[in-house]
This record gives C-alpha cells, structure tokens and sequence, in this order.
C-alpha cells in the first residue's frame, strides 16, 4: 500500500492517548522522531501528547503523562495517531469520536498504534482501509467492523492511514515513514543510533499465538503445530506426526482444515518458509544454507516453493530499495502555529541535542548540512 508524503518536509504529529495506552508503543514511535530530528540537526517533526481534556493519562504500566494540549488547544497537526493499549472499546468516548471524525474533515493523516485502529474504525475512519492492530483485538476490530480490512502485517501504510501493532513495532513503522520522506540513509541511522539489527517493513507479520486463537480445545492440534516449528530442519512425515499426537492421518487432516483451514502439509510448509524468510532477512546465510536449514531437499525446490507463497523469489528479500522522494511530490516547509509553554519545552530539547555530536550528522538530499 503506498502513503502520501505530501504536506511539507516539516511535520507536524499528535499523539491522542487514551486510557491504559502502552507506554512502549509509545515511545518507539516518539524517539525515532527524535532522532530523527538529531542526526539531520533539522526539525523535520514536531510532536504533541494530547488528552480530551489536557487532564494527565495513565498508561498500562501505571505511569502518568501529563499531555502538552487538550484538542481545544491542540495545534495544527498533519498527522493525528491514537495511541491505544488494554481493554480499548471502554477506554474512549463520543468526544473523542468526535474530535477525531472533525480532524478526518480537516485532510489530517490519521494513525493508530498498538489498538489505536480499534478506536478509528469504530470512528468510521478505516472503512475500506486495510489495517493492522495486536493480534489480541485483531479478531475483535474484524468481527465489530466488517468494512475495515484487517490484516496480520506488523504495519500499514494505506493512503492517508497508518496503523501499526504492539511493542516496539511502532518504531519500525515510523522508521519506514521517515525513509519515505527523507531516504534511507537517514532511517538506516537511526536504527544504527538504537541499535536495531533490522528493520521490519510492511511485509512482515505479527505471529499470533495458535493457542490464542484455539484457547485449550484442541490440545492434540495444539501439540501437532508444536511439533512442526520444533522440527524445521528436519521435516518430519505426516503419518509420523498423527502417531505422535494417537490420531489418524485423516483424523488430524480433519483438524487441520476445521481449525486452520489448510492441510497439515500445506501448514508445515509455511512454517518453514517463514523461518525461511526471517532467515533471509535476518541473516548472511546462502540461499543453498537456507534451503538446508529449512527442510528442503534443494535450492531450486525451496525457490520455487517460495516465489509461490510469498509472491517473490527468496533472492528478492534481500534486495534495498532506496525511494526517490523528488518524484512523490514533497512540498515547500509549511509553518505552523504552536502554544508557546509547548514550543519552549520542544525548543529546549532540539535545543540540547545540538551537544549530540551526531547532531547534524546526516544530510538529507538537496539539502546543504547545518552548521555546528
């Protein structure tokens, strides 16, 4: 899906936080633009917390953020992201909505990150968007809103919405964003800067834990799938693994397409290939190597297995694509009106990381490196 760049090499982003957000979603997404922000010595993004009411919001963790703004007193954003956590559907309003929905009306880009997507689709704000949130609410959001197109991706980038799982996966998903619109060179060092040995992009998935999905019904499917990522490399047969588990092999066949919707082989196979892709990915390993370490009987046999399921050959997951930001149309630095306490706490830090001696240290194309 592609992510209009568009509205000026200057962003400004609002983080609306809601009730029991996750702290480390969070922050992912806040200190890669930070850091961004530190390795060009340019303020390429301003950032805003915000709360209904300007009123402190805790997060799941217990801590308590005292948001910059209230939505009444929020500054012009380009881009609005709802930073989601625990039991989302009762942790917003109809204020809420409503800001959001008025925010939609005004061209803001809109985000969400962990659950934050739950609370946009129930906004009517990703109907006919693809999206992605953690796997504990993926089912939920799909179920409660059909319109919206769920997926399993870490993160989405469709049109004007991004949207993103747990964790730390936010981090990747601005990374992505900020190679976008200022090149890879600058979003390659900031993952250097936080020691990040790869960064995930829209093509990687969230695992969902099978029990999760299954909870304690199917303990023998549950003990067959163990079995399966426990034995990559070596493959075992599909009557061995149904008299492992004391079922036929048309028993467990049943089980497999009931639950899962897939034969045990077709299963096992894509196990293999997503240890395959990680491997690519992950690693310096020969393709040969892979196909070895992955069950497969030779490289040709595991490429042709692979352009087939994941819609590429194995080589092309290691290929860089650096995009040309001129041809997106990136417009002229637009400026924007900020509340003064705000500014002078945002000034302060950019302020302080000039002491940084990367301050500075990655010029962006077209442009002529600050002075130190």
């Amino acid at each position: 899906m592609t992510y209009d760049v568009s509205g000026g090499p200057s962003r400004t982003i609002g983080f609306l936080l809601l009730n029991n957000f996750t702290m480390i979603s969070l922050a992912s997404a806040v200190e890669a633009l930070r850091m961004a922000n530190q390795l060009s010595g340019e303020e390429l993004y301003h950032w805003y917390t915000i709360s209904v009411d300007g009123q402190p919001v805790s997060a799941s963790d217990g801590i308590t953020i005292t948001p910059d703004v209230s939505v009444d007193s929020c500054p012009p954003l380009d881009t609005v992201i709802v930073a989601g956590g625990l039991n989302i559907p009762n942790v917003y309003n109809r204020v809420h909505i409503n800001w959001l929905q008025s925010m939609s009306r005004k061209g803001c880009k809109l985000g969400g990150i962990c659950t934050g997507a739950y609370m946009l689709a129930d906004a009517g704000l990703l109907d006919g968007y693809e999206c992605s949130t953690h796997w504990e609410y993926l089912a939920a959001l799909q179920e409660a809103f059909p319109r919206v197109k769920c997926s399993n991706r870490l993160f989405c980038f469709d049109r004007g919405r991004m949207t993103s799982t747990g964790g730390t996966v936010p981090l990747d998903m601005m990374l992505n964003l900020i190679k976008l619109e200022h090149g890879y060179q600058l979003a390659a060092a900031i993952s250097e800067m936080f020691i990040c040995d790869r960064v995930r992009d829209e093509t990687d998935q969230q695992k969902v834990p099978l029990r999760h999905v299954l909870g304690t019904t199917q303990p023998k499917l549950l003990e067959i799938v163990a079995l399966m990522e426990a034995n990559i490399e070596e493959v075992i047969e599909m009557d061995e693994l149904a008299r492992y588990v004391d079922l036929s092999r048309r028993q467990m066949e049943r089980l497999f397409q009931k639950y899962l919707e897939c034969s045990p082989s077709r299963y096992y196979l894509r196990l293999r290939l997503l240890r395959a892709r990680q491997l690519l990915k992950q690693t310096s390993m020969s393709i040969i190597d892979i196909a070895d370490a992955c069950g497969f009987v030779s490289s040709p046999h595991f490429s042709k297995c692979y352009r087939e399921q994941m819609g590429v050959p194995p080589r092309s997951e290691r290929t860089v694509t650096i995009p040309d930001i001129d041809a997106q149309g990136v417009n002229e630095y637009r400026s924007v009106i900020v509340p003064p306490v705000s500014e002078l706490i945002y000034r302060k830090t950019f302020s302080e990381a000039k002491t940084e001696a990367t301050f500075g240290s990655i010029e962006l194309k077209g442009k002529k490196k600050p002075d130190s």
